[in-house]
């Protein structure tokens, strides 16, 4: 393709790109890759590579690219009316409309919405609306807020604390004093090898229980948890662990936060990863698919029991001092509108689960038994393989191998994208809902020609 431009020179000297190593991109040692189109589960860079996105995104692009009715709704909305505040009772069709669609999806004890424009601000508002909800019932001590190891909320200064990920914490001063961690649901790490699924799940709950008798309950006001561990390495809990970790939270009066950035709209199968598991949080965030990002929209999901509070707090102080300028955006809403009609017209949380449970069988069949392969785990339309040195004594490789990101290197040069998690050799799958049976084996195929080129 012939480029008569410069923005591969604008690209490295002007553009800050998030989670990068900066100095090797600027230096171009890191590839880059400019972006022009995407259909379906398929992108498309300005070099004429056509590229199967086993990630959605950063599992984000729910319904796949190109959907004409988004882009359409998103067009009418901002010709109508681009932009207007949602401060002291203002609203639009889209962000009341879509506040109703939202709560029609929702466990059944959810009672009204906040919006934001990502996960991390969405989570801020969580922190915020739990210190407020202590301070209205009298209990300024009870702040704290426990989080799990390898868990993911975000990227700014709470929410970054609350990210259980050393990269996120590395000389950024983080965690802030607030912020307690807690064990991985993680049973493929567990340190006992020995031990069971069952007697994993119990020492994660003890481990619970003597976090808070150590700082104290009356100082705890809250506990936060994916569903299912997202970039922690796409880690489904070991069985019975949300009821268990569910009753301590109960009998010590602890909020719990159900954070469903990536499970939320679809992804394990479920509307929501709540449902899935049999949670009953108090506040649950959204973002990614609730618009699929065709534009930026997150959400806060408050409870019954929380807003009443809340509207206690109002009464008592006057108006809620929070807002953002961006909050319920018109044309975040109208896509989010848009993006939820589509799920159900074309029964894509259906065929995440189906798809999904064919990609991660097929997976297992084709890798299942590799001498490096340790573990092939998932749910949904979310599936992860974690490489060892030694399957037998679960020996891993150093970091500096590297050798998820070699792998997902080898698998990019057979044109499909999956993702290199952080903190282990593991390589991440969170493709679009629409995937097809034929895709998944593509998937599937190509991860085995990968895998192989790098392991043997």
């Amino acid at each position: 393709m012939l480029k008569n431009d410069q923005l591969e020179s604008w690209d490295r000297d002007n553009f800050f790109h998030p989670s990068t190593h900066l100095a090797e991109f600027a230096r171009g040692d890191t590839p880059q890759r400019v972006l022009t189109g995407g259909q379906g589960c398929h992108i498309e860079d300005r070099d004429g590579n056509r590229l199967l996105d086993g990630f959605a995104g950063l599992y984000c692009v729910n319904v796949g690219y190109g959907r004409q009715e988004i882009a359409e709704a998103i067009a009418d909305q901002a010709r109508e009316l681009a932009y207007y505040h949602a401060y002291v009772g203002h609203g639009t069709e889209a962000s009341i409309t879509l506040s109703k669609m939202i709560l029609d999806r929702a466990p059944a004890h959810m009672s009204k919405v906040y919006f934001g424009l990502g996960g991390s601000d969405a989570n801020e508002t969580n922190v915020k609306l739990i210190w407020y909800y202590n301070n209205i019932l009298g209990r300024p001590e009870k702040k704290k807020i426990i989080s799990r190891w390898r868990g993911y909320h975000g990227s700014g200064l709470m929410t970054g604390s609350l990210t259980g990920l050393e990269l996120f914490h590395k000389k950024f001063d983080l965690p802030l004093a607030q912020v307690l961690h807690t064990t991985a649901p993680d049973f493929f790490r567990r340190d006992n090898l020995p031990m069971s699924e069952a007697q994993f799940t119990a020492h994660c709950v003890a481990e619970l229980e003597a976090l808070i008798e150590r700082e104290g309950a009356d100082t705890i006001a809250a506990f936060i948890g994916e569903p299912v561990l997202g970039t922690g390495g796409i880690v489904p809990p070991p069985a019975g662990y949300w009821p268990a970790i569910q009753a301590v939270l109960d009998r010590h009066d602890i909020l719990l936060v159900a954070d469903e950035v990536v499970t939320g709209f679809g992804r394990l199968g479920t509307m929501f990863g709540s449902d899935h598991y049999g949670i009953k949080p108090d506040l649950i965030t959204i973002a990614k698919g609730l618009t699929s990002a065709y534009a930026p929209l997150s959400g806060s999901i408050v409870s019954e029991r929380m807003w009443q509070v809340l509207e206690q707090g109002t009464d008592e102080n006057g108006p809620i001092g929070h807002g953002w300028t961006y909050s319920a955006h018109p044309i975040g809403a109208a896509a989010g509108v848009a993006n939820l009609k589509l799920i159900n017209e074309l029964n894509l949380v259906g065929n995440a689960d189906s798809v999904g449970t064919f990609l991660r069988d097929s997976m297992v069949q084709a890798l299942g038994n590799h001498a490096h392969v340790g573990d092939i785990r998932g749910e949904g339309m979310l599936c992860a393989l974690e490489f060892v040195s030694d399957r037998d004594s679960r020996t891993f490789f150093e970091a500096s191998d590297k050798i998820g990101p070699q792998v997902a290197a080898a698998l990019l040069a057979e044109g499909v994208i999956g993702r290199a998690m952080p903190q282990g050799d593991i390589l991440g799958f969170a493709p679009p809902f629409c995937l097809t049976r034929k895709e998944a084996d593509e998937i599937v195929g190509k991860t085995e020609k990968a895998v192989k080129a790098v392991l043997g």
